[in-house]
């Protein structure tokens, strides 16, 4: 993977003398309820929700010592980043777990400017849920667009009880049957009420993440105008209108927005549910930065992501999605044995892939390092499901073979279909799961080999 790097003109920086910075999974508080309510005990890096803001220049090395002070396993995956395959953070494919009191040296090259983040890859249906996640935000080599403010917006949500102490009730089996652990209390950056001034005609760059279980966000921006240049890391060819947004779990979106609102108004971030849109982000317009609005952004720098080779000469594989309430399945294979669906959830799965709940045995796709990979991807569920891709971005392929931007991350509605297609081009055996963590923990994940 190094050498893959280094062919890119990005090479690793040198690692600074002494202890790497600690990344120390802990229990904390957190005032996440309105102040009328008491502190919430919850899991944090550094006892912090969100944790650390890691911000690096392209083609940097990231070196952090994990120590994990949680009650059970864990380790961290660095979402999105096409790392070295032994930093990816998966136990069991890629790590072994870091057991309590135990550290773990993460150290890898950043190739790719963009916006990323990190959090567990054990239980993380239910660490994730109690809070530990961050941003890493990886900063373009010739300098960011033109704005007056660049900021991290982690959009989460949090299933609390009458006392504001986190709801148990992980291995919930009609969580993990229906649309996964869906909260009730939204918040950005770990505050219910995030706001801050802004001033009229001022630019913003706001990165956007989703780190919810289950909530797929519906965003839209009032009293503000702007364009959606990345998505999940990568730039867009050209920077896009801001209109109605979809963040499914795990996918990011960088956005710039100028606030046309007039001073002594607000301006709102708003997502949308099926009984009308809230406000979870609001700006006080408090002055005038200046007299009108900047013209539209340039494009961002693209990032050195292979191109695609022929389609038509692709490796290929298909993967169909089976199981959840009102499925159609009627048994999978786990362990080497076919169970019905009874057997399944009292074993804790109810959610199959080809007809295999849970890692099978053999990769989906193996593949040479460079060759074109093309998966045929349908959901036969009553459910939206959040595919995610590790250690690589993929392009959606449409009906008429155009390939659309780079992702890691696919949000497939229930009864589509769709294809994606990457360039294996990093070594190593990759997870291939839903980012509703109830589904993956469910049954919904398998791999694919890069030799």
């Amino acid at each position: 993977m190094v050498a893959a790097l280094a062919a890119t003109g990005f090479r690793p920086t040198a690692l600074q003398a002494g202890t790497p910075p600690d990344l120390i999974a802990r229990e904390g508080v957190l005032q996440l309820a309105p102040a009328n309510y008491p502190e919430t005990q919850v899991w944090g890096y550094n006892g912090a929700v969100p944790g650390p803001m890691i911000r690096l220049p392209q083609g940097a090395r990231m070196t952090r010592r994990f120590q994990n002070e949680l009650p059970q396993p864990s380790t961290i995956h660095w979402h999105g980043i096409r790392l070295d395959n032994a930093m990816d953070g998966v136990p069991g494919l890629t790590q072994d777990v870091v057991e309590p009191g135990a550290t773990f040296l993460y150290d890898f090259v950043v190739p790719d400017a963009g916006t990323y983040w990190y959090h567990p890859h054990n239980r993380s249906y239910e660490q994730m849920a109690r809070g530990l996640s961050g941003a890493l935000v990886v900063e373009e080599a010739g300098g960011g667009p033109e704005v007056d403010n660049d900021e991290v917006l982690l959009i989460d949500d949090w299933r609390l009880a009458e006392d504001a102490q986190i709801a148990g009730g992980f291995g919930d089996m009609h969580d993990w049957a229906h649309a996964g652990r869906i909260g009730n209390w939204i918040t950005v950056n770990g505050l219910g009420d995030w706001r801050k001034p802004v001033q009229q005609h001022s630019r913003h760059r706001w990165r956007l993440v989703n780190t919810a279980n289950a909530r797929i966000f519906s965003l839209e921006a009032q009293g503000l105008g702007g364009w959606i240049i990345a998505l999940d890391g990568m730039p867009l060819d050209a920077p896009q209108p801001l209109d109605r947004l979809t963040l499914a779990p795990a996918q990011r979106a960088d956005i710039i927005v100028d606030v046309t609102a007039s001073v002594g108004e607000e301006a709102f971030l708003v997502s949308f549910e099926r009984d009308g849109g809230y406000a979870i982000a609001t700006f006080d317009v408090t002055a005038i930065a200046r007299s009108e609005r900047l013209d539209a952004p340039s494009p961002l720098p693209p990032n050195p992501v292979p191109q695609l080779g022929p389609l038509e000469t692709a490796r290929k594989a298909a993967l169909l999605m089976e199981g959840g309430a009102m499925g159609r399945m009627g048994g999978a294979m786990m362990g080497g044995q076919m169970m019905g669906m009874r057997e399944m959830a009292g074993a804790g799965k109810v959610w199959a892939f080809n007809g295999m709940a849970d890692m099978p045995d053999e990769p989906l796709v193996a593949a040479d390092r460079g060759e074109t990979v093309r998966i045929d991807i349908t959901n036969d569920t009553a459910w939206p499901h959040a595919m995610h891709l590790h250690g690589h971005h993929f392009r959606q392929i449409g009906s008429n073979g155009t390939a659309g931007p780079l992702r890691d991350t696919l949000l497939m509605d229930r009864g589509e279909t769709a294809q994606i297609a990457f360039v294996a081009d990093n070594p190593g055996d990759w997870l291939l799961h839903c980012h509703m963590l109830e589904h993956s923990a469910g049954g919904m994940m398998t791999w694919l080999r890069v030799a």
